[in-house]
């Protein structure tokens, strides 16, 4: 009696929420019934003009003649709703059950797709970051790379992506890669190829006391690099994901650079001409809400990289990544997230080529950007307490295939890292050895596909303060 009550009330309300119930009195219902269950008659998708149907049904962890509990559907909705939006193929995604009966379900899948095609002109800065780039180099507009970017995002409707590079400037780069992580029938493995070669007008050589780059350049290209990989990829299961990658690179430097003026240690050995392997295994568990900016959820993951045959010498390394982050909402539109990676490399005796620790990629501290902390051992968290003040949605004013609006959503936020680089010391610098923390309050600002701009003002332990940006794509 109570199961057709509750069903009753279903229709009455009309359950009509986009991937999760919004009336609580329903949802109430919903949750004292734990016996209580629907079957999902059939799933019916819309909206995917160029992604393939079974690709979004993958994404879904019930299919057509599954029974659900009544308890969990609206769970179960958000959770398929997360999973589809995570493919990064669309920019909004619709998921709506009607009953067709006291016991059966129809769902309703809509989704917008993002517009994968991007043959753009690239303009691309040589330095690590824009603030290293504006502060240290003035915005010098002769240390950018320009050219083409061809990229699809979606070659084939199976969420497939293929990249070209053609760029020239201040450093070259001619590249192509190619994934597909839906590569066999059960769309639980994946492959992916790329080969590349670039050639640069300076080559970092050595990491001052004070933490600051010098760079080795002569008026030419002094670095030259070749490198070709192939990867391959098993998910089986919506969250974890198990990555094998092989790659070998083919590098030469001018000889100056090795002298006794510049870093004898570079490649830890004489030879300006080195070609090594890499051997990548990888691990990723991810379930949030948004895997581009996450509110909600937990992702956690390794990594072990074996570069080289031998043990030491030369560019021989192996280096062992752990990473661990926590998003949680707390209600009236309040979040907070905590991360912590680490990395340790073995031998410690390492080149200089093997000792990048702090201060390249998203391994950083905020209000540290202008530094670069090398180590063989290092470890990081970050904490972040941020809220969200203002969304609000702008109208374009001509028809386009892009969007009909572009949407921004605004979070203030507070926040406060730590971290601890250790090197041998005979490389010790300023900042390596000891314990690092900074911290700020700045504000995120999320706009189309997820494209999200950092704007932060930040203090370090160094008593330095200033405006630091930062920008993510949503691909």
């Amino acid at each position: 009696m109570r199961s057709v009550l509750l069903i009753c009330c279903l229709l009455a309300t009309g359950f009509g929420a986009a991937a999760q119930i919004k009336d609580s009195a329903t949802l109430a219902l919903l949750q004292q019934d734990t016996s209580a269950k629907v079957k999902v008659v059939t799933i019916s998708i819309s909206g995917n003009k160029k992604t393939k149907g079974y690709i979004i049904l993958r994404e879904m962890q019930f299919k057509e003649g599954d029974s659900l509990l009544t308890a969990t559907l609206a769970r179960n909705l958000q959770q398929a709703h997360d999973q589809v939006y995570n493919t990064t193929l669309f920019s909004d995604v619709a998921i709506t059950p009607t009953f067709i009966s006291p016991t059966q379900i129809t769902i309703s899948v809509v989704v917008k797709e993002k517009w994968y095609i991007y043959p753009t002109p690239q303009f691309q800065l040589v330095d690590r970051n824009v603030n290293e780039w504006i502060k240290i180099y003035n915005a010098d507009l002769n240390r950018v790379i320009y050219g083409v970017k061809f990229a699809h995002y979606n070659f084939s409707g199976r969420r497939d992506q293929l990249r070209v590079y053609l760029l020239n400037g201040y450093a070259r780069n001619i590249s192509f890669a190619y994934s597909a992580p839906y590569s066999n029938s059960a769309l639980t493995e994946g492959f992916s190829v790329a080969a590349g070669f670039t050639q640069n007008r300076e080559v970092p050589y050595y990491t001052t006391w004070f933490n600051k780059l010098l760079q080795f350049k002569n008026g030419d290209f002094v670095r030259n690099v070749f490198s070709i990989s192939a990867g391959y990829t098993v998910r089986k299961s919506f969250f974890k994901k198990h990555s094998y990658v092989l790659s070998y690179t083919l590098q030469n430097v001018n000889d100056s650079l090795l002298t006794s003026r510049y870093n004898p240690n570079y490649y830890g050995s004489a030879k300006s001409h080195n070609g090594y392997l890499d051997m990548i295994y990888s691990f990723q568990y991810a379930n949030t809400n948004n895997i581009n900016y996450p509110l909600r959820g937990l992702v956690y993951g390794g990594s072990a990289l074996k570069r080289g045959f031998g043990w030491k010498g030369g560019i021989n390394m192996l280096q062992l990544d752990g990473y661990f982050a926590r998003y949680l909402p707390h209600g009236k539109n309040w979040y907070s997230s905590f991360q912590v990676n680490a990395k340790i490399k073995a031998p410690f005796e390492q080149s200089y080529f093997n000792q990048r620790a702090f201060g390249y990629g998203d391994l950083f501290l905020r209000g540290l950007e202008y530094y670069v902390i090398d180590g063989v051992a290092a470890t990081l968290g970050k904490y972040t307490l941020k809220k969200k003040i203002w969304a609000f949605d702008v109208p374009v004013p001509f028809k386009n295939r892009l969007a009909s609006k572009i949407p921004f959503t605004i979070f203030a936020k507070t926040y406060g890292d730590a971290g601890y680089s250790y090197n041998k010391p005979e490389f010790y610098s300023v900042l390596n050895n000891r314990l690092l923390y900074s911290g700020g309050f700045g504000l995120d600002i999320l706009t189309l596909y997820d494209i999200n701009l950092k704007i932060e003002y930040s203090l370090n332990q160094l008593g330095e303060k200033g405006v630091f940006l930062q920008m993510r794509g949503g691909f």
